[in-house]
C-alpha cells in the first residue's frame, strides 16, 4: 500500500512571506554590493602581477556566486517556516516556535551563506595575492555580520503580526536562544557599530604595517569604510531602538486610555522577550481592572453605590454603626396581594421592575439610595451613608416626584409613599461573614406605618410634620400639615403632612383605625 504524503504547511501567510522575501534579499544584495565595491576598488590589494584581470575575475564569480546563493537562501529560508504536520498540540508548539525563532533561523541561513562566501572569495583571490585574500575574506565577514544584524531587525519587525497571533493565548516566556533587552541592545550595538569599526582599525593597521599605501589613498579608504560603518551602524542602531521603543510607546498609549477611563484598552503582544511580558503583563493588568470595576458595579447594584464606595473606602469590615440625621421614603404598592393572584407571574414581576425603575430614578435623582426591595416594596435613605445638605427636604421632594410620575408611568398600579426624617443608627449589621449596611431606628418603623396610612388618601403620599420642620423652606412650604393620629405600633401621637397640590389631609375613620 502506498504511503500518504504529508504536506507541510506554512506558519505563516503570503503577504508575511513576500515581505520577509524582499526585504531579506534586497538588505543582502545591498550589503554584498557594497561589500564587493569596497574589497575590488578601495581596500588595497597588495602587488598584483595583472590588477585587471583579477577584478574582472571576482566580478564574474560575484555574479556567479550571486545568482546561485540568491535562490538557495529563497529555498533554504522557506523551509524554515513550512511545519511537518503532527499532532494538534505538538504542531502548535512547533509552529509557536517556528514564528518565534524565525528572524533568528533566518538569519543562520543569511550567517551560513555570508561564512561560505567569504571561504570562496578568499580561495579565489589566494592564488593572486595573500594580502588581496585576507583583505577580501575580512571584509566579507564583516559585512555579511552587519548585514544579518539588520536583516534580524527587520524580519522581526515583518513577523510581529503572526507573533502576535501564536502569544494571544500563551503568555511569553523567557526563553533559550532568544536575546533580552540587555543583551540585545548591546549585541545590535556591537553588531552594527563594533564590528564595522573593528573592521575599520583593522584595515588602517594593514595599511600602516604594510607601509605601500600613499596617504592619499590611505584616507580615501579610511572614508569609504568610516562612511559605511557610520551608515550601517545607524540603521542597525535605529532598527534596534525601534524594537525597544515600539512595545513600550505601546503600553504608554495604553495606560493613557486607561487613566481616562478606558478600560477596553489592550496592547499587541508580539514581542518574545522581557517587552513581550511587559505587553502582556499590561493587558493581565487591563483585564484586571475590567473585572473589578465589574464586581465593583454588581455590588453597587446590589446594596447601591454610595454604600459601595464607603466600604471600598473604609477597607476593613467593620460592625457597628453611627448615629446620623437621615430623609426616609418607604413606598408600598396597593393590592400586591390580588395583582399577584390574578396575572402571570411573568407580567407580575415586568410590572414590578417597571414600577422599581421610577423609584430608582427618582430616589437617585434626589440624592438618595434604595436600602433594599421588600417584595413589592421599597425603602430609601437620604443623608446616609454619604452626608447631605438636607436629608429631609430631598426625601420629601423625592415622595412628591415619584407620587406624581408613578401616576404618569405606571398607571396600572398605584402605592403608598410615608416620609419621615430624624436621627437613625446607620452601618453594617450582620456578621463579617455576611453582613449589609442599613438604617435603624424611629424615622423607619415611622415611614412604613405612615406607607400604610398614605394608601387610603389622597395622592397616596403622607409625611410626618416632623420631616417638614427638619426640611428647608423651600421644601417645606410645599407641603401642608394636617391631623395627628396614633400610628400603628407606637403611643405618642404623629402629625401628618401632605404636598399643597393634593390639598388637606383627608382620609376616612376606618383607615385611621388601622393605622391604629
Amino acid at each position: 500500500m502506498a504511503r500518504t504524503r504529508r504536506v507541510r504547511r506554512w506558519v505563516i501567510d503570503w503577504p508575511a512571506r513576500i515581505a520577509l522575501a524582499v526585504v531579506v534579499v534586497f538588505a543582502n544584495l545591498g550589503g554584498a554590493v557594497v561589500v564587493f565595491a569596497l574589497a575590488a576598488w578601495v581596500l588595497p590589494e597588495g602587488p598584483l602581477v595583472d590588477p585587471g584581470r583579477v577584478r574582472t575575475l571576482n566580478v564574474v564569480a560575484f555574479g556567479l556566486y550571486m545568482a546561485v546563493a540568491v535562490p538557495i537562501g529563497l529555498l533554504w529560508g522557506r523551509r524554515r517556516f513550512r511545519l511537518r504536520p503532527g499532532e494538534a498540540d505538538a504542531e502548535q508548539r512547533r509552529a509557536r516556535r517556528m514564528v518565534l525563532y524565525g528572524p533568528l533561523r533566518l538569519v543562520t541561513v543569511q550567517g551560513a551563506l555570508w561564512a561560505l562566501a567569504a571561504i570562496v572569495f578568499l580561495l579565489l583571490n589566494l592564488p593572486y595575492s595573500l594580502r588581496l585574500a585576507a583583505s577580501v575574506g575580512e571584509t566579507i565577514v564583516l559585512g555579511g555580520v552587519t548585514t544579518c544584524a539588520l536583516a534580524y531587525l527587520l524580519s522581526e519587525r515583518i513577523l510581529r503580526r503572526t507573533a502576535a497571533k501564536v502569544l494571544t493565548a500563551h503568555p511569553p516566556q523567557p526563553r533559550r536562544g532568544l536575546p533580552g533587552i540587555v543583551v540585545r541592545s548591546l549585541l545590535f550595538w556591537a553588531l552594527g557599530t563594533g564590528v564595522p569599526v573593528v573592521g575599520l582599525m583593522v584595515m588602517a593597521v594593514s595599511a600602516l604595517a604594510h607601509g605601500d599605501v600613499p596617504a592619499s589613498r590611505l584616507a580615501v579608504i579610511m572614508l569609504a569604510l568610516g562612511g559605511t560603518a557610520l551608515g550601517a551602524g545607524l540603521l542597525v542602531t535605529v532598527g534596534a531602538a525601534r524594537a525597544v521603543a515600539d512595545p513600550v510607546n505601546a503600553v504608554r498609549r495604553g495606560m493613557v486610555k486607561v487613566q481616562h477611563g478606558e478600560l477596553d484598552a489592550t496592547v499587541t503582544v508580539y514581542d518574545g522577550t522581557e517587552l513581550g511580558q511587559l505587553q502582556s503583563g499590561f493587558n493581565t493588568m487591563v483585564a484586571g481592572l475590567r473585572e473589578r470595576e465589574r464586581i465593583h458595579d454588581l455590588f453597587g447594584r446590589h446594596v447601591g453605590r454610595d454604600v459601595a464606595r464607603a466600604a471600598a473606602a473604609a477597607g476593613e469590615v467593620r460592625l457597628g454603626g453611627e448615629v446620623r440625621c437621615v430623609g426616609v421614603l418607604f413606598v408600598d404598592l396597593v393590592g400586591s396581594t390580588a395583582l399577584a393572584a390574578e396575572r402571570p407571574a411573568e407580567e407580575v414581576v415586568g410590572l414590578l421592575n417597571r414600577f422599581f425603575a421610577v423609584v430608582v430614578e427618582v430616589v437617585e435623582e434626589h440624592d438618595g439610595w434604595i436600602n433594599k426591595f421588600e417584595g413589592d416594596a421599597a425603602l430609601a435613605v437620604f443623608g446616609a451613608p454619604a452626608d447631605g445638605t438636607d436629608p429631609a427636604g430631598c426625601a420629601l421632594a423625592a415622595g412628591r416626584v415619584l407620587a406624581a410620575r408613578l401616576a404618569a408611568e405606571v398607571p396600572d398600579v398605584t402605592a403608598g409613599i410615608g416620609i419621615s426624617a430624624g436621627d437613625a443608627v446607620a452601618g453594617n449589621v450582620g456578621d463579617v461573614r455576611r453582613y449589609e449596611y442599613t438604617v435603624i431606628g424611629d424615622p423607619v418603623n415611622e415611614a412604613a406605618r405612615l406607607t400604610e396610612l398614605a394608601k387610603a388618601v389622597p395622592g397616596r403620599v403622607l409625611a410626618s410634620a416632623r420631616a417638614v420642620e427638619m426640611a428647608a423652606d423651600e421644601e417645606a412650604s410645599r407641603w401642608e400639615l394636617g391631623d395627628a393620629t396614633v400610628l400603628r405600633g407606637r403611643t405618642a401621637p404623629t402629625r401628618l403632612a401632605t404636598p399643597r397640590d393634593h390639598g388637606s389631609l383627608q382620609h376616612d375613620d376606618t383607615a385611621t383605625a388601622g393605622a391604629r
